[in-house]
């Protein structure tokens, strides 16, 4: 005997989950329903199937194809246009002419004996024998009526409550003999229950109803959809499960990884290949699909997740549902009966409320607040840069098709033939995708200079050396998961402003360049990358003094690419140094702070015994640098600005110094005492780099390990930095303790306020307008200055949800106090 599938419906009720996917392939426990109903079909011997599609058909068949998989026989019967439920039937009569058939939907879950159904309707030499079962709702289904001998007396399709007079309704399964086409009219929209039963019953013909015992479900509405799930779980029905149940009631597939410290309360199922980390909290009814991410700190209760999905640290998802290829970022939270289709992106802190339904393709802004469905405003992001480039997740925001597109978009922006250099700290992801940057520019006609792993001052002097940009690839500082692609100009600077916005009107048009054949571009590998960059440096820092100072000095390489021009430029410069980590150590592209601190700490530890001058210690990308006295002490970042301050003005005893609006004032005393004066820029480094490369410029930092040395280059090099402070130790024999000791100290408070996108405009003006007559600088956010010197800066961020504010006063407490006034200012205007 065979069985008809039927898996033409659109599953309206169900969007936006069947707006990009036909209603049979909805998964359920990480199966397509329709899966199941073919499994139910092999084990009661119905091999040979006929399925009828209609809505998406070319998915249907590629995810089944002829059925082998499964151990079946698969043939398809197309609709062009909706045929109804016989009409449907009907167009598979070739295949089902020659004995009885079971015809069955593709998106009910059952678990029917269909051998006792098929048995019944032999003994009672029906014509047609409906399956029949008590639903407590019948408001929904056909209701059907039958005497003693299972006769049917009745149908009445979807009635009101006025018209119920049975609970026994039609499933939808039938068995029936060939003849019942002889009823059923060709190429028009035909149904069994309104259209051909009736007739039957006028004719007399033998209709039967069988009361199947056993779980059906209509998988029609997001409630029993949700419903399904946690009745596969609950083992309320008889279905195959792929996984092994680990602990009572809850299922893990193959190769899914699931750490030893996350919460798992029963009966949930987590898909192959899932990663659940450290700290993550599943509770019941909750189905996790193959490949899906869920960081630590997440919380999921009765959640339906389908495939690689990524689910942020800290995010809340309760009763709803997330659709395939969906990220949803930290901390967001999406709330009950939500619904997030296909493809979307879901914002940090965002909050998706209940029943809320996002259409796929769709990105809800970080911080946004989400109470009506989001069906036709596809939002991308409103800016591809951040502050340190373009950054995301590695393979979820960050993939290499993502980074072929920003690449393409990049080389078009450039003339064809022009050199871009590359480069790469020492992570594998940032070794893939440059791999793919570097074809990408190929094929827009770009020639490459790759420079492999360097330090990142190094790629940016190589780059200024005849290239027309530059692309970095790196992981995020502090964030390993992440990656920051960094685009630079023709001087090895970051993109300007102007730049950047281009960069993204291009690539929001994806207009790309692609190269004729004759026309792909060259790859050099150039040589001695790093004699050349150690040679200029020696040339231009001013270096004397060192050699007959007899410093000590310990270097800390961390592992990362700084350590690569370590060993050419210490025994240049004749100085008696340790250098500790030294060697790359993939598994540790970057450093959280507290690695970072502990790191500190050790090197304090070896300064001390070792009783050198200092400890230098890099990051991973030799950028920036971190400094250790003589005793052993850290000098936070902001003192060692001020530390590198004092030296350089000293010396030079004119010019001007590039700092940050952020920078306490304390730097305009020591400037001023030694004759030169400070140019405020922007918290951009960028904006930095442009004062840096000034004429009368002698020294820019940003208070965070970044300083800039004109005399060499105008952009951030811990290289350059450790040199120049080598030589000015050296020339003043005054001790780093010493010259901390002489600057006054500073009270810098910060702090960070949520702020939707959508008021941070107005957040800005109500700052404006609480200053009232105090000096107001807009130098970058507002800067309100108190009568007594004290300041508050209101700054939004490019990237975030975030508003981010700092305070000086002369002790903490009242730069606490000025924080608290400016930050009830901002949440004010926010909420």
């Amino acid at each position: 005997m065979k069985a008809v599938v039927m898996a033409g419906g659109e599953g309206t009720r169900l969007r936006p989950m069947t707006s990009s996917m036909p209603k049979p392939l909805l998964p359920v426990a990480n199966r397509p329903i329709m899966e199941h109903v073919l499994r139910l079909l092999k084990r009661h011997g119905l091999n040979e199937t006929v399925v009828t599609v209609q809505f998406l058909a070319s998915l249907v068949k590629n995810y089944f194809g002829d059925g082998e998989e499964l151990g079946m026989e698969l043939t398809y019967a197309n609709e062009e246009k909706p045929l109804g439920t016989a009409g449907s039937v009907k167009n598979a009569e070739e295949a089902l002419k020659d004995d009885a058939f079971v015809v069955i939907s593709g998106d009910a879950l059952t678990d029917f004996d269909l051998t006792d159904l098929i048995r019944f309707h032999k003994e009672k030499g029906a014509l047609v024998t409906v399956c029949l079962t008590r639903v407590p709702n019948p408001l929904e289904f056909g209701i059907t009526i039958v005497d003693e001998e299972g006769k049917v007396e009745r149908f009445l399709e979807k009635p009101t409550w006025g018209q119920v007079f049975s609970d026994t309704v039609n499933t939808g399964i039938y068995v029936m003999e060939p003849e019942v086409f002889d009823y059923v009219d060709p190429d028009v929209s035909v149904d069994w229950s309104s259209d051909v039963f009736p007739q039957l019953m006028k004719e007399g013909r033998p209709i039967y109803g069988y009361v199947a015992e056993g779980y059906w479900e209509d998988v029609g509405t997001h409630e029993s959809y949700v419903k399904a799930q946690a009745d596969v779980l609950e083992g309320k029905v008889e279905v195959e499960m792929d996984g092994f149940e680990i602990s009572p009631g809850v299922w893990v597939a193959e190769g899914a990884e699931v750490s030893p410290d996350a919460v798992l309360r029963g009966p949930l199922y987590i898909g192959d290949y899932a990663k659940i980390e450290a700290g993550v909290e599943i509770r019941e009814h909750t189905v996790i699909g193959s490949n899906v991410v869920v960081k630590s700190g997440a919380f999921l209760h009765r959640a339906v997740v389908h495939d690689n999905v990524y689910i942020g640290p800290h995010s809340n998802l309760r009763g709803c549902v997330i659709g395939k290829n969906t990220d949803i970022m930290r901390a967001a939270r999406i709330e009950d009966g939500a619904v997030i289709g296909d493809e979307c992106l879901v914002g940090e802190e965002s909050i998706v409320q209940g029943n809320v339904r996002v259409y796929p393709f769709k990105t809800i802004e970080a911080g946004a607040f989400v109470n009506t469905s989001v069906i036709w405003e596809s939002r991308g992001q409103a800016h591809l840069f951040g502050a340190r480039g373009v950054s995301g997740i590695l393979n979820v925001e960050i993939t290499p098709e993502l980074v072929v597109r920003l690449a393409g978009a990049y080389a078009t922006t450039l003339k064809k033939g022009a050199i871009v250099t590359t480069a790469r700290d020492h992570s594998r992801g940032a070794r893939a995708l440059k791999r793919a940057v570097i074809s990408a520019l190929q094929a827009s006609a770009i020639n490459v200079r790759d420079l492999e792993n360097v330090p990142l001052p190094v790629a940016r002097q190589q780059t200024a050396r005849g290239s027309a940009g530059g692309i970095v690839l790196r992981t995020s500082p502090g964030v390993p998961d992440s990656v920051d692609i960094m685009f630079l100009d023709e001087r090895g600077a970051d993109l300007s402003l102007q730049q950047q916005r281009k960069l993204d009107r291009v690539y929001a048009r994806q207009e790309y360049r692609r190269a004729f054949p004759g026309e792909i571009g060259d790859l050099q590998f150039p040589g001695s990358v790093f004699d050349a960059y150690t040679g200029s440096l020696l040339r231009r820092v001013d270096t004397t003094g060192i050699g007959d100072a007899g410093l000590k000095v310990v270097v800390d390489a961390t592992n990362g690419s700084a350590g690569l021009v370590m060993p050419s430029l210490l025994g240049r410069l004749g100085v008696d140094a340790l250098t500790i980590n030294p060697g790359l150590d993939e598994t540790r592209p970057t450093e959280s702070a507290e690695s970072r601190r502990a790191g500190l700490v050790r090197l304090g530890e070896i300064v001390a015994s070792a009783r050198a001058a200092f400890g230098v210690r890099f990051d991973p990308v030799g950028e920036r640098i971190s400094l250790v006295d003589e005793r052993g002490r850290i000098i936070e970042d902001d003192r060692a600005l001020l530390v590198m301050l004092d030296l350089v003005a000293a010396e030079k005893r004119s010019g001007k110094v590039a700092l940050p609006v952020t920078t306490t004032r304390v730097a305009e005393q020591v400037a001023a005492y030694h004759g030169t004066q400070v140019e405020w820029t922007t918290t951009s480094p960028d904006d930095l780099t442009r004062v840096g490369r000034a004429e009368n410029t002698i020294f820019g930092g940003d208070g965070r390990g970044g300083f800039i040395v004109p005399e060499f280059s105008s952009v951030f090099d811990g290289s350059a930095a450790f040199v120049q402070l080598l030589g000015l130790v050296a020339r003043t024999q005054l001790t780093l303790s010493q010259i901390d000791a002489r600057i006054p100290r500073a009270h810098v408070l910060k702090r960070d306020v949520p702020t939707p996108w959508a008021v941070k405009g107005l957040v800005m003006r109500r700052v404006v307008e609480a200053a009232g007559d105090r000096q107001v600088d807009t130098t970058d956010g507002v800067r309100v200055v108190e009568a007594d010197g004290r300041w508050a800066l209101v700054l939004p961020d490019p990237a975030e949800a975030v508003t981010h504010l700092w305070a000086e006063g002369p002790d903490d407490a009242s730069a606490q106090a000025l924080l608290e006034e400016w930050a009830g200012v901002v949440d004010g205007a926010g909420h």
